[in-house]
């Protein structure tokens, strides 16, 4: 148990200086992991532009979801908009999807949270 808890905190650890190393804040940070499990937008878009667009996704959600009031309500918004941020960059298509879908997830997680904050 103590070995997990060792782990979990040295996992922490590399989260935040993988943050620090790329600029992101922690939700920024969230949207680029959720963007970079895809090899082939990392190979064909590289590291800058998955910075550029978690930025984007963060600012954009932030927004929208403030403006409807609740995630439930501007899902569907969210879910055109954020294609429109991956086509605008030249996300992989065939990993679009994918990507909306997880990108999508991890906003809702963030809007609760920034709901509460």
């Amino acid at each position: 148990m103590i070995e997990e808890l060792i782990q979990l905190a040295k996992d922490m650890r590399k989260a935040n200086a993988r943050g620090d190393a790329l600029h992101l804040s922690e939700d920024e940070l969230a949207f680029y992991d959720a963007l970079e499990v895809n090899d082939s937008a990392v190979k064909v878009l590289g590291e800058p532009t998955l910075v550029k667009i978690a930025r984007e996704l963060v600012e954009t959600v932030k927004r929208t979801s403030r403006l409807i009031g609740q995630f439930a309500k501007c899902s569907r918004q969210l879910r055109v908009i954020v294609k429109r941020i991956l086509r605008k960059y030249g996300y992989p298509p065939d990993k679009q999807e994918k990507a909306t879908q997880t990108v999508l997830e991890q906003a809702e997680v963030l809007s609760e949270m920034w709901a509460v904050a």
